[in-house]
C-alpha cells in the first residue's frame, strides 16, 4: 500500500510542478501585455496560444475589465494558488 501512496505523491508533485510552470507562463504573458511585443514572434505566439483558453474561460464567467485594467491574469493566478494549496494539503494527508 505504501508503494501506491508514493506513486500518487509523485504524480501529485509532477502536477504541482506543471501548475507552477503554468502560473509563471500566465505572469509572463500578463507582463507582455504592457510591452506590446511583436505578435509574429514564435515565442509570443506560443505563450498566447497556451494562455488564451484560460483567459477565455475566466472572461466568459467573470467581468475582468475594470477601468481599462484587465484582471483576468490575477484571477487565474489566484485560482492556481488555490489549486496548489488544496493539492498540497491532499498530498500531505496521504
Amino acid at each position: 500500500m505504501s508503494i501506491l501512496i508514493e506513486i500518487v505523491q509523485g504524480i501529485g508533485a509532477i502536477a504541482l510542478t506543471f501548475i507552477n510552470i503554468y502560473m509563471w507562463v500566465v505572469i509572463i504573458t500578463a507582463l507582455l501585455g504592457f510591452v506590446n511585443p511583436d505578435p509574429f514572434n514564435p515565442i509570443v505566439q506560443f505563450l498566447y496560444r497556451i494562455t488564451n483558453p484560460a483567459y477565455a474561460l475566466v472572461k466568459r464567467y467573470i467581468r475582468t475589465n475594470f477601468n481599462g485594467l484587465d484582471l483576468a491574469s490575477l484571477i487565474i493566478i489566484v485560482g492556481l494558488q488555490i489549486i496548489i494549496v488544496f493539492l498540497c494539503a491532499l498530498l500531505r494527508a496521504l
